[in-house]
């Protein structure tokens, strides 16, 4: 009977896998984000929603010294975003095509994905009492006589917002980059290297190129997620490193529901405009169709 039905709808060919794929994917995903910007021409009145199509909530956005807020929640996702970039593409590197055994990939993958099982808040909590002016650094170093007196900047300010960040989301940038390193054939390397091509070379003409998919991959987790961050810039900035996250919680906090969604619009926005703004500039070097070409099998 199952098998009747399964060639009745002609799922073999995958006919109905795209249509039903973008309208589940529409009423889930699409549908919620319209709703949010529609809010975010609304306007907030005694704690109520005016349900009137104004500019009110927006003009209130950009006139509310929240540009200060947005540059500095741009600067430490770009950097967050960099930084992982630099450590974590070698890392995927090695760990899919350095010479390693299946158990030490294994070992690693596992490590990665064990802080998805742990509440964030919890991952972050623990950093306190080792960053604190009385915690175990400043113990270490104080004992060691690194220095005379407890380092303040440790802790609530930018730079443990950027440490931590860093860390909670280096999985999101090696897992995407790994899996598309992983699936390059090792014969297209070997070829290269027959050919007198050098390690840089091979890793410029064959590998760079491929996994340009990943790279995009672990870009867009990374970047989103170190946007609409508020967990860490709230228990390890203390309060001193305001963030949009922050104005949309307060906003929350108020109940201004059109504010909430306008800030949402307006992280949302920011995030595609630097997507597009990184795939022209990779255009000029890589061809996304052949790329994605050359994932087939």
């Amino acid at each position: 009977m199952m098998r009747n039905l399964y060639q009745r709808l002609n799922l073999a060919d995958g006919r109905w896998a795209l249509p039903c794929f973008i309208g589940v994917w529409s009423f889930l995903v699409i549908a919620p984000l319209v709703v949010l910007v529609v809010f975010s021409f609304f306007q907030t009145q005694f704690f109520m929603t005016v349900y009137k199509p104004s500019f009110y909530t927006w003009n209130d956005l950009f006139s509310s010294g929240r540009f200060e807020v947005t540059l500095r929640t741009l600067r430490i996702a770009l950097t967050v975003t960099v930084i992982d970039l630099a450590i974590g593409f070698p890392f995927a590197l090695w760990l899919a095509k350095g010479k390693t055994s299946r158990t030490i990939q294994a070992m690693a993958l596992a490590l990665l994905t064990i802080p998805f099982f742990i509440d964030l808040s919890s991952r972050i909590i623990v950093w306190r009492p080792i960053l604190d002016e009385h915690g175990l650094i400043n113990n270490f170093l104080l004992a060691s006589h690194l220095v005379s007196q407890p380092q303040h900047w440790l802790l609530y300010t930018e730079w443990p917002v950027h440490f931590v960040m860093v860390i909670d989301n280096f999985p999101m940038m090696v897992l995407p980059i790994y899996l598309a390193i992983n699936v390059i054939d090792d014969t297209l390397i070997a070829a290269c290297e027959d050919l007198g091509g050098s390690p840089l070379r091979v890793l410029r003409d064959v590998i760079l190129p491929l996994s340009l998919p990943g790279i995009l991959g672990g870009i867009v987790f990374t970047l989103g997620s170190s946007l609409a961050a508020w967990v860490e810039p709230s228990m390890l900035g203390g309060g001193f490193v305001d963030v949009l996250s922050n104005s949309i919680s307060s906003a929350y906090s108020a109940l201004r529901v059109p504010m909430v969604a306008a800030l949402s619009t307006f992280v949302v926005v920011l995030l595609a405009v630097l997507l597009c703004i990184l795939a022209l500039v990779m255009r000029r070097f890589v061809r996304f169709g052949e790329v994605f070409r050359s994932m087939k099998p």
